[in-house]
């Protein structure tokens, strides 16, 4: 999906990037915020626990994330994440 000319001129004004790299870079920030719900939570709560951390810490630390996200994902409950990570 090319990026809006609009915004493609506004990051150009502010940035001093030129347009096709302006244009990448929104590409790139829409492409990370492209991932699912269901992809980010299993990703990171593989990241998570690969660090060490407990499910209960998990689950609190997904919560959290997930409803810091540019658009917010639902308020799941740690059944539906559970639900989400072992199917």
């Amino acid at each position: 999906m090319p990026a809006d000319p609009r915004l493609v001129r506004h990051v150009v004004a502010t940035t001093g990037l030129g347009p096709a790299e302006a244009a990448r870079v929104i590409g790139d920030v829409l492409a990370f915020h492209q991932e699912t719900v269901e992809d980010f939570v299993r990703r990171r709560h593989a990241e998570l626990q690969q660090r060490g951390a407990r499910n209960a810490a998990i689950f609190t630390t997904l919560r959290e994330e997930l409803a810091a996200r540019p658009v917010a994902a639902p308020d799941l409950s740690e059944r539906q994440l559970r639900r989400i990570i072992y199917g």
